[in-house]
């Protein structure tokens, strides 16, 4: 048999005729290209296996009946190509031998469709056991059967983990009793037992997330913030172990053990907490969610002047800083040694900065820290809490009483009627002949400071300035000062925990947030509230109302309680919400948890008509009420939707004057309602 065909040879038979000299043929049924993994699997398994299946030619002739020496090829295009792939990556040359099956006889056109019609590609479930099958019988690994086949590791990872799959399975899915994606859905574990228990419990509805749910509903997913916090290193290495999804796009996976993930994570924040309690605190606590029923007092680090020297290094750094960063908006636009060299500068500033507040050495000789875990999985450290016991040692200085208090009660405004007036003033020779540094009568002192009283409320209702310097000191006193009185406004902020009215809110992002603005401010206050006046008098008019817009978001009581009917604090809270442009959809989010799962069917039902369609509504209207509101979880994932009483009303439009007369009757109407 020769390497090459020089000459027309007879129909039938089987010849080798160089790569370079074989061409498309115009007859080719197929139109739409192989795809670029097509021609990678083949390449692949001609690499290792050879030419199972010859190519089907014709000679290509000259208009004047003569052959050129080169070949259509009829049919194979598709391994032609696989060919020319090898070549091009110089596994084999352009002029390799390839046999071939000559057919002059039969009409090209319908070879070529012969071939793409009159078969039929086996079974997924056959094609996921023979993988299997070679990586058990003959020890391939994914990397050894994606060459030989010519598709990619994590591929072949996941033919394996489905050929793993349940037999019983497997052969359901053979008879069309499961889709493909119900099938990957099973194979998140290989656990035979599990996928079978699954099977057989579930109903007409076979999502295959609702499958996922099931096989997983023990487990911890790998987003899960214990998870992030332990790793999934520590876990694994603990004896733990993690149910991959490779069927996923994150590739995200499940810790079966709950128990154990909840001790990893407590054992490492107790390491943290015991290097925390080394700066000197009294005790330390680690715990996973915050012990928000702790009653103990905090303590914030007070206000500490920096050193000559780290004064002028904090000085150079921060001239250093802006002059190697003029020009740039970002990091991302720097040369890498010079954000490098920017960043290193940045920590070496807040290093220095740190020292600008400790805590009070009696403080921390006699408080402690909470070291929990964070929403995001990382550990918080909160420092500074002092249990009742330990209070008069972490502050001896007791607080200083105002003019005239005798340790008696604090009244309320309005409250006359549980006071015990003094005896009616005697004015006696006796009394007139005392001397003149004797104190004055209690009655007088209560005569005068009214008229006093009188004159600093009109005063103060002239300067707009001093009013929000004096209410800023007044919240802020009561919401930063255990027990003070330090303000002269009669006004009680009230901080209503939330807590106990819906669980886990303490623990949100958005309650992170909160608490780190409250924390911010906190270290900022002077130790004794005495010098809060002049803390709050050195702010700037923005600082200043900052504050003062911190105290009062504090207060603010939005609540709807069946056992608390106040219909207009709600509709002012409404009015506040539209001014504010709040939108609940950026922090909240309709789960089973949170809504889905706690109200009726036909809740669920309206919530997905409102915000996916009617039509998905009806698909899921028919299903028990946990699979529904699981249902519906998935459908109103990132439509933005929100029941009604955490929707925003919008600003109503402003009205459009037409004309002077409009504008007039606007006003007679606006002074008939004033009167």
């Amino acid at each position: 048999m020769t390497d090459t065909v020089k000459t027309e040879a007879v129909s039938g038979v089987e010849i080798f005729v160089p790569l370079n000299k074989l061409k498309k043929s115009p007859n080719n049924a197929r139109k739409v290209p192989h795809s670029e993994a097509t021609i990678e699997a083949l390449a692949g398994s001609i690499q290792h296996k050879g030419m199972i299946q010859n190519l089907v030619i014709e000679p290509e002739i000259r208009e004047d009946g003569t052959p050129t020496g080169c070949y259509f090829v009829t049919a194979g295009e598709g391994r032609r190509l696989a060919q020319l792939l090898r070549a091009k990556r110089k596994q084999i040359k352009k002029t390799q031998p390839i046999r071939c099956y000559l057919d002059t006889e039969n009409d090209p056109a319908e070879i070529s469709l012969d071939e793409n019609v009159t078969r039929e590609a086996m079974h997924p479930a056959d094609q996921f056991e023979r993988f299997r099958e070679l990586a058990e019988s003959k020890g391939y690994g994914a990397h050894e059967i994606g060459a030989r086949f010519g598709v990619s590791a994590t591929v072949v990872k996941q033919r394996l983990r489905l050929g793993a799959v349940s037999p019983k399975l497997l052969q359901v899915y053979r008879e069309n009793g499961l889709t493909l994606d119900q099938l990957m859905a099973f194979a998140i574990s290989e656990d035979h037992a599990r996928q079978e228990q699954v099977f057989e419990n579930l109903h007409y509805n076979r999502e295959p997330w609702i499958i996922r749910r099931d096989m997983t509903a023990s487990n911890v997913s790998a987003d899960d913030r214990r998870a992030a916090f332990v790793g999934a290193d520590a876990y694994v290495e603990a004896g733990g172990n993690i149910i991959r999804d490779l069927f996923s796009e994150d590739r995200g996976g499940f810790f079966e053990d709950a128990g154990l993930l909840d001790m990893l994570a407590t054992e490492k924040l107790r390491e943290i907490a015991s290097e925390v309690q080394a700066e000197g605190w009294k005790w330390a606590e680690a715990h996973i969610d915050y012990p928000h029923a702790h009653g103990f007092r905090r303590f914030y680090p007070l206000p500490v002047a920096l050193s000559d020297e780290d004064e002028a290094r904090l000085e150079a750094l921060s001239a250093e800083h802006d002059a190697l960063a003029e020009g740039y908006s970002s990091y991302d636009e720097m040369p890498e040694d010079l954000a490098e060299k920017l960043e290193d500068i940045s920590d070496e500033i807040d290093t220095i900065g740190t020292k600008r507040s400790a805590y009070d050495p009696n403080v921390i000789a006699n408080g402690g820290v909470f070291v929990i875990l964070n929403h995001d999985g990382t550990a918080r450290v909160e420092r500074g809490f002092v249990r009742a016991e330990d209070v008069a040692l972490a502050d001896p200085q007791p607080e200083v009483q105002a003019e005239g208090d005798h340790g008696g009660e604090t009244h309320e405004a309005g409250d006359e009627g549980g006071y015990e007036q003094p005896e009616t003033e005697q004015v006696t020779e006796e009394a007139e002949d005392e001397e003149p540094g004797k104190p004055i009568s209690d009655s007088l002192v209560r005569d005068l400071s009214a008229h006093r009283t009188l004159a600093l409320r009109v005063a103060l209702g002239e300067r707009p300035d001093l009013a929000v310097l004096a209410l800023t000191h007044t919240l802020t006193a009561q919401l930063f000062y255990s027990y003070a009185e330090a303000g002269c406004l009669e006004v009680r902020p009230t901080v209503t925990p939330l807590g106990s009215h819906a669980d886990g809110i303490e623990d949100t992002p958005l309650a992170a947030r909160a608490s780190e603005a409250h924390e911010a401010w906190a270290e900022r206050m002077p130790r004794d509230v005495t010098d809060l006046w002049g803390f709050v008098a050195r702010l700037d008019d923005e600082k200043r109302l900052a504050l003062l817009a911190h105290c009062a978001s504090r207060t603010v009581n939005a609540l709807r309680l069946s056992w608390d009917r106040k219909p207009r604090s709600l509709e002012t809270a409404d009015k506040l919400a539209t001014a504010l442009a709040l939108d609940m959809a950026q922090d909240w989010t309709p789960t089973v948890d949170s809504y889905l799962g706690r109200v009726t069917k036909a809740h669920i039902a309206a919530a997905v008509a409102e915000g996916v369609s009617e039509e998905a509504a009806d698909r899921i209207v028919d299903m028990k009420k946990s699979e529904m509101a699981q249902a519906a979880e998935q459908l109103l994932a990132g439509t933005g939707w929100l029941p009604a009483v955490l929707r925003t009303a919008q600003p109503e439009a402003e009205p459009v004057e037409t004309d002077a007369g409009a504008e007039v009757e606007d006003e007679a109407s606006y002074a008939v309602a004033a009167e």
